[in-house]
This record gives structure tokens, C-alpha cells and sequence, in this order.
């Protein structure tokens, strides 16, 4: 089949004026990728990267604030293997003001590459090069603590290596033997004190002694005082933790002196899978990413597909886009609100938030046949046309909810218990967030006015009326005020929404890309070949890479597909806003009382295959 080339994109002179600057200071350390269908791409010489990191996010115009994401290709399996290096190291960076994107590439060579560190200049760095050495065996010189992340520390291989099996059925079976063996690792191996000495086997329950060891004995952690402080092992199986999260505290009292979190648990190998399936089988799997955001998932991964392939997308389809994201995203802010109400104790809003949220999913399901992954977008707009009657419980769902809000927000707004269990708590300044790589209500929570959805508007939603709520205390509280805003506003462009929706298709005619329609099938030969084709061998996506990030319920989610010009992803990355919310955990609550630290977990609103995919 013949595939077009890939979309190009044409340089705003701002990136042309950068472009010029680092050629200028760097030489040849600094290579522009002249044809990017994206963002401003540059390569860089793995002995130039820190200067140059360091540089764009200090001095440069624009300044390169955050670290977005930070992830690798293994380049070993490409059909023109003597054009790309052995593996290849991608940083995905990002300006507040103005609002701009930025690729670094840097090529990294031999079974067992190594590169510099850079958590000197983003602290976020820690977990994403951890993650980039456990599933692809590269060495981050200077990283201060380089060991596993997602996969137990005992596992043999690293699994996004194109030479490692795709499937369960290529490995040897998994045993009872191996689960026996395969224990996790005692509290004392995260926690740096001299003092602690790992248990030969493992996690044996809620509190962590060590080995020869009692309450009281000298083998407890100490401070550098000599008082005995205890080690406790909060989950991973925990209703606090919201899924399967291990944290690891040493407390003083009831005072948090330390915290160290152990995920992998929920590791699913999302991204090798989107290696073997087609670029439109791998839509269900992203709303299982965040199973409470729905629909709101599959939009960063379409739209991502869709820029490197410059597929145009009807306008009606983009407004039912709009519509299934927002209400995923009141579906998730009401669970939260209620589960978060009773982590701090209050129970009545959990009996009540429900309701609203049941009539949200009959919405959901009256329009796509399903309720919590609809898998209802596709490529080039999204599965069917709304159907008859769809609006009228939409209508009848817009006009109660502000007052039911109302009534739940008077339970627990200006409640003083609810105010002293969140004011003042784990609170985090604007800058750490910025460094850490924060994103969403916890972002804004912080006082920054950031909201992809204005900042990088996609799917129309410049079309749409609504503000972007913030909140200046950086705490728990904070938090709750600007998700409790936010349904307000997601209300707004819903009401917007169906009011305004557009007629026209709901699916481009493009069906060199897209699966064509039923009835265009039946009657025109070129659609049926096409439908043939893309349904059992997949799309040939152009070469090339895109990225794309979405504001969806719980920060900002991200897809980074790569193609090497065949019917599936040669590699598909997910930036999750969870992982990097939640790495930032210990700067909440070190200091905090063990009480706080549950609502402090419950403020962060993450969700576990969102962290470990």
C-alpha cells in the first residue's frame, strides 16, 4: 500500500533564532533535525548533553524549564539498521512562557551504553532514568542512586529490549517456586541508614525489623542522635495507598523523618505491547493506562498517530472528543472527591458523589455501548455517530449538577475537621513542582495558570468559553479547591459542547489510514481492499516520531509513538502525570505526621497502572 510521507512541520523563527544560538555556542555537539513533524528536534553528542540541558533550561530563549519526559529507542531491530545508532535517548523538554516544546536526541552505542546523568539538573530525572536502565540496560553516570525501578531487583534482562520476548508464552512459566523466591526487598534496602540490614526473606508484614533484630534492638534505624526510630511498610496491599503502592517511612513519634516508595506492582508492559499490536488494536489498551479517565486516555495516543501522519480530523468528531473527555473528567474528579472525603474522615459524601457519576456513565454508555472504556476514538475521528436521543439526558445531567454539587461541597468545604486534616498539609512551592514535573490540579494548585487545553489547545477546545482554575497554597486543600473548580468549568464545555455540536461526519474519508465506514465498504471496491488491510495488518503509518499530551483528569498524559513505516508502533512511550506526581511524594510528606500522610496521598489523585504501565 502506498503510504505519504510524514507531516512536516515549518519552524517558527523563535525556533530558528534557537536553532542559530546553539549551533553558534555548541558547533557540531548540536545537530538540527531538519525534517520533524512535531517540535524542534536537535541531536546531541552524549558528551555535550549536561552543558547543553543545562543551558536551555537557564539561558536559553526560551528557558527549557521542565523535563516532560525522558525515555529510550532501542534502535537494533530498524529495517535500515546502518542509518541509527545502537540505542538512542530522547528528552522531551518544555517552556512555560511562551508555551513551546523541545526534542533532544542523543545517540548512545554498545550492549551495555552508558550516558550522563542529569538529575543535577532535573530532580525528576531520578525515576526516569531508573526506568530507562531497568528496561533498557542503560548506565546514567552520576545518578545517585541507579537500581531498578519497575521490575523486581532479582529480574534477569530488560524487557523493552527489542531482543527481549514479547509474550509470556516465549518465557519459562512462573511458578510458585518463583514467587516464593521473588519477595521484595526489605524497608531497609530503600531507606540509606548504616544501620539497616535487609531480612533474608522479606517483607513478612506492616511494621519492618531487621535481621536479628527486635523492637528496641540495635539494629533499628537511628538518627544521629541515637533515638530508635521505626521503620513501618505502609501497602503495597493498603486501602490508603489507592492501589498497589509500597511506602516505606521511618518515623520519629508519629513525625515522618523518611520516605522511600517501591512501585512495579501493577506492571502490565503496556508499551512492549504496542510494539506487536496495530496502530488501531492498541486503542482499548490505553484507557486500562488510567482506568477512571475513560475515553480521555485514548485522545493523546490518536492524536499523536494522527500529527505524524497529518490525518485531518472532522470537526464534529473533535466536539464529541471534547464531550467524552469532559465527562470522564467530572466521572473521575466525583470519585475522587468522595474517596478523598473519606480518607480524611468524612464518610457521607462517599454515599452521595455516586449518584451523579452513575448518571454521567449512562450518558457514556447511551452513546458508545460501553461505560468505563469505551474505546470509542479511532483515528481520524471516533467509532459512530451519536445516537438518537443522546441529548436529552445530557440536558437533564447539566441542569442538576451544580446544584448537587453545591450540596456536597457545603458537607466538607468549610468543615473545620476537614480544613485542619488539609490546610497547611503537604505543601510543595511552585518551583519543586516545576523541577519534579508536576502536572495538573496539582500544578495549579501550586499558583500557575497551565492548562494544555489553553496552552497547546487541541481538539478545538479553543473554541470553548472556560477558565483555568488555580489556587496559591501548593497543599491538600488547595488541591481540593482547584479539582472541585474544575468540574465547574468541565460542566461549562460540555453545556458548550451540546449545544453547539456541528453535523458532518465522524470519521475522516481518508481511509488510507482510518477503517472505513460499513456502508462506504459495501458499495466502493477501494474502501473494502482499505478496510481489508487496516483491520487485519494495520495502517503503514509514515516513518518518523510525534508526540502528543492531553490534559486529562489527573495532569497531563503524553504518547510518543515511533514509526519505522509498518502497520504497528516500533515503539510507543507513555508519559503518565502520575509518575511523575508521585515521585515527588517525599517532599510532601517528610516532616508531616504518619496521619497526614494518608491525606496527602489521597490530595495527589494517582492511579497505579498510570505509574508502572
Amino acid at each position: 500500500m502506498w503510504t505519504p510521507a510524514p507531516r512536516r512541520i515549518e519552524l517558527s523563527n523563535q525556533d530558528q533564532d534557537l536553532a542559530q544560538t546553539l549551533k553558534e555556542r555548541f558547533g557540531e555537539a548540536v545537530r538540527e533535525v531538519l525534517q520533524t513533524s512535531d517540535m524542534p528536534t536537535f541531536q546531541v553528542a552524549e558528551n555535550r548533553l549536561t552543558e547543553v540541558l543545562r543551558f536551555l533550561k537557564a539561558e536559553a530563549t526560551p528557558r527549557f524549564q521542565r523535563l516532560d519526559d525522558l525515555t529510550a529507542i532501542d534502535e537494533s531491530a530498524r529495517r535500515e539498521r546502518d542509518v541509527y545508532p545502537d540505542c538512542t535517548l530522547v528528552y522531551h523538554l518544555l517552556s512555560f512562557e511562551p508555551a513551546s516544546r523541545l526534542r533532544v536526541k542523543v545517540a548512545v552505542q554498545g550492549d551495555q551504553p552508558t550516558a550522563s546523568s542529569i538529575t543535577e539538573l532535573w530532580p525528576s530525572a531520578n525515576w526516569y532514568e531508573r526506568e530507562v536502565f531497568d528496561l533498557f540496560g542503560i548506565r546514567f553516570e552520576g545518578h545517585p542512586n541507579l537500581h531498578r525501578l519497575i521490575m523486581p531487583h532479582d529480574w534477569e534482562g530488560h524487557p523493552l529490549r527489542k531482543s527481549y520476548p514479547g509474550r509470556a508464552t516465549e518465557m519459562p512459566p512462573y511458578t510458585r517456586a518463583d514467587a516464593e523466591q521473588r519477595q521484595p526487598l526489605d524497608a531497609g534496602a530503600y531507606l540509606k541508614n548504616p544501620s539497616i540490614r535487609p531480612l533474608e526473606k522479606g517483607v513478612k508484614g506492616g511494621f519492618s525489623w531487621f535481621a536479628g533484630g527486635t523492637p528496641g534492638h540495635e539494629n533499628c534505624p537511628k538518627k544521629a542522635n541515637g533515638e530508635q526510630q521505626l521503620v513501618l511498610n505502609i501497602g503495597p496491599c493498603h486501602v490508603g495507598t489507592h492501589g498497589l503502592l509500597r511506602y516505606i517511612v521511618s518515623l520519629n513519634g508519629e513525625e515522618i523523618t523518611g520516605l522511600d516508595l517501591d512501585i512495579g506492582y501493577h506492571h502490565r508492559g503496556v508499551e512492549k505491547i504496542g510494539e506487536r499490536q496495530t496502530w488501531h488494536q492498541f486503542i482499548p489498551y490505553c484507557a486500562r493506562v488510567d482506568y477512571l479517565a475513560g475515553a480521555a486516555n485514548d485522545l493523546p495516543y490518536v492524536l499523536a498517530v494522527e500529527t505524524l501522519a497529518d490525518i485531518k480530523v472532522p470537526e464534529r468528531a473533535q466536539v464529541i472528543r471534547v464531550l467524552l473527555s469532559e465527562l470522564f473528567r467530572l466521572s473521575n474528579h466525583l470519585v475522587w472527591f468522595a474517596t478523598y472525603a473519606h480518607d480524611v474522615g468524612a464518610m457521607t459524601p462517599n454515599f452521595y458523589a455516586f449518584a451523579e457519576r452513575e448518571m454521567i456513565l449512562d450518558i457514556v454508555e447511551l452513546i458508545t455501548g460501553a461505560r468505563l472504556h469505551p474505546s470509542w476514538f479511532r483515528l481520524g475521528g471516533v467509532a459512530g455517530d451519536l445516537p438518537n436521543g443522546w441529548k436529552e439526558p445530557l440536558d437533564a445531567f447539566v441542569k442538576i449538577f451544580p446544584r448537587r454539587l453545591q450540596e456536597y461541597e457545603n458537607l466538607i468545604r468549610k468543615n473545620p475537621i476537614f480544613k485542619a486534616r488539609t490546610e497547611g498539609i503537604g505543601r510543595i512551592s511552585l518551583q519543586d513542582a516545576v523541577d519534579w514535573g508536576v502536572t495538573g490540579p496539582n500544578l495549579r494548585a501550586c499558583g500557575l495558570e497551565w492548562d494544555l487545553r489553553k496552552k497547546f489547545p487541541y481538539s478545538g477546545y479553543q473554541n470553548f468559553e472556560f477558565d483555568v482554575p488555580t489556587a496559591g497554597g501548593g497543599d491538600c486543600y488547595a488541591r481540593y479547591l482547584v479539582r472541585v473548580e474544575e468540574m465547574r468549568q468541565s460542566l461549562r464545555i460540555i453545556e458548550q459542547a451540546a449545544a453547539g455540536m456541528p453535523s458532518g461526519r465522524h470519521v475522516t474519508d481518508d481511509y488510507r489510514y482510518v477503517i472505513p465506514s460499513r456502508e462506504d465498504m459495501l458499495k466502493d471496491i477501494e474502501s473494502l481492499i482499505h478496510h481489508f488491510v487496516n483491520v487485519t495488518g494495520g495502517p503503514k503509518i509514515p516513518r518518523g516520531e510525534a508526540y502528543a499530551a492531553c490534559e486529562i483528569p489527573r495532569g497531563e498524559q503524553g504518547y510518543y509513538v515511533v514509526s519505522d513505516g509498518l502497520g504497528c508502533a516500533y515503539r510507543m512511550r507513555i508519559r503518565g502525570p502520575g509518575f511523575a506526581n508521585v515521585q515527588v511524594m517525599p517532599l510532601m510528606a517528610v516532616g508531616e505526621s504518619i496521619a497526614d500522610l494518608i491525606a496527602i496521598i489521597g490530595s495527589i489523585d494517582y492511579i497505579l497502572p498510570d505509574i508502572d504501565r
